[in-house]
């Protein structure tokens, strides 16, 4: 029997290749020395032991092949998404990606041709945009509304802007950023656009296992009969995002083989550690580590939004799932480049600029709580000093 985790634990990843501490002085200006990272989603935790041992098993055999005989794998897949979901996966459905912004961008090369519209609901996970840029597609963006300082679908304003050249919707569920858990009218509601307009859906559910007590997460595929290109990984679930794995998995066989044509044309296949510590964490000791994990970010979401709306003009979204807070600084009356100075330079914070994902975003930032709790409360108490002004 393992130790309980202890997400506590200050762990020095500073030097160790590590882009969330390792690049923010580069890209934002504030040092690791004395600066905190929020940026880049992953953790300040380890994996359950099942997922290092995994490492040193294959350590001690130290040979690293090709990897060969996926079927405890896959077994891993199924049992985790009936398990924890209610979701039936067969593993003829599964497809093994370098991570799910591979695994969209091939969605992308696979479903649409170039000057194709890619459908966005704004404000979303920035690297969405940057593919379907990158691949030649159009962005379409349909704005998310606020209501009651949450974001609601708006399908009355997007059966506007939507048109025919448009052939993918990528959605993100539970939301990034945002933290939103779609319900399952909300759900029915996206399929149901997505028939409309004849739209291949693809859901991107990466944060399907972070949620907060109380809310309960729902795979876009067991709420619709419309065909549905799901992604998911262990990656962010249990901090594990450097093998770059992730699954597509589609049920459908006329997108099944679309999807396959295009990963054999490419020549991808997935690398053996990224193979070896997704089996080990879709386990039972995996599921009692999530749960404990959820329990602790829930702590932190408490403690973040409670100093946060403290602060006049600030106002921190309610999150229901993901790490990720999404905070406006609207009422501070200030522009993008103020805000930025004074969270960067001022609180010495490394935090998403919210005009990255797309249009509603300007006057937000973006915050990864998956850190020991005195970080959380270093934050925000220096989040309070560089906005103290406004007090």
């Amino acid at each position: 029997m393992s130790l309980p985790p202890d997400f506590d634990e200050l762990i020095n990843r500073v030097g160790t290749h590590s882009d969330k501490w390792d690049e923010m002085e580069r890209i934002f200006g504030v040092s690791p020395a004395e600066g905190l990272p929020m940026w880049v989603a992953d953790m300040d935790f380890r994996p359950p032991h099942s997922v290092q041992k995994a490492l040193e098993d294959m350590a001690a055999v130290g040979v690293y092949g090709y990897w060969g005989d996926n079927r405890d794998y896959f077994a891993a897949i199924s049992w985790w998404m009936q398990n924890r979901h209610g979701w039936t996966v067969e593993k003829d459905w599964i497809f093994t990606t370098h991570g799910l912004v591979n695994g969209a961008a091939l969605c992308i090369d696979a479903f649409t041709r170039p000057g194709d519209g890619v459908v966005l609901m704004v404000p979303v996970y920035h690297a969405f945009a940057r593919v379907i840029k990158a691949a030649g597609r159009t962005v379409v963006e349909c704005p998310l509304k606020t209501v009651d300082g949450r974001y609601e679908m708006d399908f009355e304003a997007w059966d506007r802007i939507v048109d025919s050249k448009a052939k993918m919707l990528i959605l993100c569920s539970p939301h990034n950023p945002g933290g939103r858990v779609w319900s399952v009218e909300e759900l029915k509601a996206v399929a149901e656009f997505a028939r409309r307009h004849d739209l291949v859906l693809v859901s991107d559910e990466i944060h399907h296992d972070l949620v907060m007590p109380g809310h309960k997460h729902h795979p876009m595929a067991t709420v619709t009969d419309y065909p549905v290109v799901m992604m998911s990984a262990a990656t962010k679930t249990f901090n594990i995002a450097g093998t770059h794995s992730g699954n597509v998995i589609i049920a459908d066989p006329d997108l099944r083989a679309r999807f396959a044509a295009r990963m054999a044309a490419l020549g991808i296949s997935p690398n053996s550690f990224g193979l070896a510590m997704a089996t080990a964490a879709y386990s039972p000791e995996g599921a009692a580590w999530v749960d404990a994990l959820c329990s602790y970010l829930d702590g932190n979401r408490k403690l973040f939004d409670a100093g946060v709306n403290a602060i006049p003009g600030l106002r921190s979204m309610p999150l229901e799932a993901t790490y990720l807070a999404w905070v406006d600084f609207s009422g501070t009356g200030m522009t993008a480049t103020e805000i930025h100075t004074r969270v960067e330079a001022g609180a010495k914070i490394a935090a998403n600029h919210g005009e990255t994902f797309g249009s509603g975003g300007e006057t937000f930032m973006r915050f990864n709580l998956a850190t020991p709790r005195v970080r959380i409360a270093d934050a925000v108490a220096r989040l309070a000093r560089a906005f103290g002004d406004l007090q």
